[in-house]
């Protein structure tokens, strides 16, 4: 029976498609069959960002409306094994997506799939709504600010009190904090929250910190997800919160200044 891991954020902007895609890729190439669906109906993010955007002829809203099977729908990833895409719909309303309809897709692929990554609009919208109610965990994607941080505990709220597992009495959804667009020095200037006060604010427990690094940008532009650069420190992080999500015990990187080696301090860089 699959895991289904919903990527949700209050805020817009703080790295979710990039988060869904990287874990989802991780995971597969850790042999883990798995598919990552893009909830974010009208805007469709995750198909540019993993450049199979060529590629889709049908869509998720395709399948719920029985236009199209979900054979016929699922895109195969391009760099890794055991990875498969289901695009959203650029063309349709939020409203396409209902819960019988999610239900069904979600049922049919738990039967084949190990995870499924929902990759949730940001906020609370219908779209948001339709992936968190059927998580079994969440990763919620903050960056480190005031703003962002009171969002996503908006979200910690309706996690605990609208998902299928609170309606249905059972263990509550497994919440995961993931910190993107880290910069210690910034922490330090005082310019951003450290990684112990956003524990303190939400209380839940951290997955990873993905520092503040251009290979994500990078990595985007080239239809990449960024755990594939293996020589980047953003790279590495998400790697690092595959593994914790699997059970394993790593210290955290990326969290204090890095000091300069003496020739990048003569030279630069």
């Amino acid at each position: 029976m699959a895991k289904i891991i919903v990527v949700t954020s209050g805020k817009g902007g703080v790295g979710k498609t990039t988060t869904s895609a990287s874990i989802a890729t991780g995971l597969a190439k850790r042999g883990k069959k798995t598919v990552v669906i893009d909830f974010d109906v009208g805007l469709r993010n995750l198909d540019l960002i993993m450049n199979c955007e060529r590629r889709v002829v049908y869509d998720f809203v395709n399948v719920i409306n029985g236009e199209a099977t979900l054979t016929q729908a699922l895109i195969k990833d391009k760099h890794v094994d055991n990875l498969y895409i289901l695009a959203a719909s650029q063309t349709r309303d939020k409203d396409a997506l209902t819960k019988e309809g999610v239900e069904g897709i979600l049922n049919k692929l738990a039967e084949t799939y190990d995870f499924i990554i929902c990759d949730s609009p940001a906020g609370i919208e219908h779209g948001a709504q339709m992936a968190l109610h059927f998580a079994d965990e969440a990763i919620v994607v903050t960056n480190p600010e005031v703003s962002s941080v009171r969002d996503s505990d908006r979200i910690l709220g309706i996690l605990q009190s609208k998902s299928r597992r609170a309606e249905l009495g059972m263990d509550p959804v497994g919440e995961h904090l993931l910190l993107t667009r880290y910069n210690p020095e910034r922490v330090l200037k005082g310019e951003m929250l450290a990684v112990e006060d956003v524990k303190e604010i939400l209380a839940i427990k951290l997955l990873g910190v993905i520092p503040d690094s251009q290979s994500v940008l990078n990595a985007s532009n080239q239809g990449v997800p960024v755990i594939l650069d293996e020589n980047s420190d953003a790279g590495q992080a998400y790697s690092d919160a595959v593994d914790r999500l699997l059970g394993e015990d790593k210290e955290h990187r990326f969290l204090d200044i890095q000091k300069k080696g003496f020739f990048k301090r003569m030279f630069g860089g």
